[in-house]
């Protein structure tokens, strides 16, 4: 991807959670290219030092590091953030997440469905521990990805760990509604409280691995595998391709805080362009209570927890 001159990322510091493999992966690799120090969250250190070989062999000059990230321990957090040992950070990029295929409903230490406690309760505690760094770069940005699942989903905020009514595919798609209600409801917020960080949604749209070129030693696609992916090359495209949305939306300076990204071609798959979020993704009463049911299932709060220091 080339971005414009104006897109380049010398000096920044940019977080990419879930960046040893998939869509996190090709952030980092993009991210790396433009010029930014880029840090990966990863909750599986082997795999983030294959990552970092990875992106070196095809950006040599890449300032690279991992920090250990597992989102689905709220208790880790501190640590992780302790960790990343920098005093700003221009962006973070909340792109984790887990999708289960299994009929059992499985939860995390503290007792949170593992999907919605992995996609969204995590990226909601880990901005409140990142509010002090984020807020001492200027023009700091906040990337939220969702998904297409979102789309087809309706969030129950009675039930938003889904106790009553478990199917996998279902509650992945509104763990993921969940986090694209929290980055436009933050974005909400901040600007209410006149700050300079930015929340701004971006997708990748449908990214098929059969779509993906190799990034050895991380990871390697068969020529079968290939193949078999070409017919659905007419409406997808590869993991490669779905990372240049979040990209851009990290780096573009004409992007503003509120806005949704995604690709080009009915959200599927192009060239990334600015879309127009669904009613249910911004729906203000639904965000308001999945904000407040966040802060009391975390103990956090990203904007209170800082307060004094979310403002100019």
């Amino acid at each position: 991807m080339t971005l414009n001159s104006g897109c380049r990322a010398e000096g920044k510091t940019i977080l990419v959670t879930g960046a040893s493999a998939g869509i996190g992966y090709f952030v980092a690799e993009q991210l790396a290219a433009e010029g930014a120090d880029v840090v990966l969250g990863c909750r599986d250190a082997a795999k983030a030092d294959l990552a970092i070989q990875a992106i070196r062999v095809r950006v040599p000059a890449a300032r690279l590091r991992s920090v250990r990230l597992d989102l689905a321990d709220l208790s880790s957090l501190p640590a992780t953030v302790d960790a990343l040992d920098v005093e700003r950070l221009d962006a973070v990029v909340l792109n984790a997440g887990i999708l289960l295929s299994g009929p059992e409903r499985r939860v995390n230490a503290q007792g949170h469905e593992l999907m919605f406690a992995t996609n969204h309760l995590g990226h909601f505690a880990l901005v409140a521990h990142l509010a002090p760094m984020l807020t001492a770069a200027a023009h700091s940005r906040v990337i939220t990805v969702g998904s297409f699942a979102a789309r087809s989903e309706l969030l129950d905020l009675d039930d938003l760990q889904s106790e009553r009514d478990y199917r996998p595919k279902r509650t992945y798609g509104r763990s993921k509604l969940a986090q694209m209600l929290f980055g436009f409801e933050l974005d909400r917020r901040l600007r209410a409280r006149g700050a300079d960080t930015a929340g701004i949604v971006a997708h990748p749209g449908g990214a098929l691995d059969s779509l993906t070129p190799s990034r050895p030693p991380l990871f390697v696609s068969t020529t079968a595998q290939r193949l078999r992916g070409l017919p659905a090359g007419i409406a997808l495209h590869g993991k490669h391709a779905g990372a240049q949305s979040i990209v851009r939306a990290v780096l573009d300076t004409e992007i503003t805080g509120g806005q949704l990204w995604g690709p080009r071609v009915f959200g599927l798959r192009g060239r990334p362009r600015r879309e127009t979020p669904h009613a249910h993704m911004t729906d203000l009463e639904a965000a308001a209570r999945l904000w407040a049911a966040s802060a009391a299932l975390t103990g956090l709060d990203p904007l209170e927890r800082p307060a004094r220091q979310l403002r100019k």
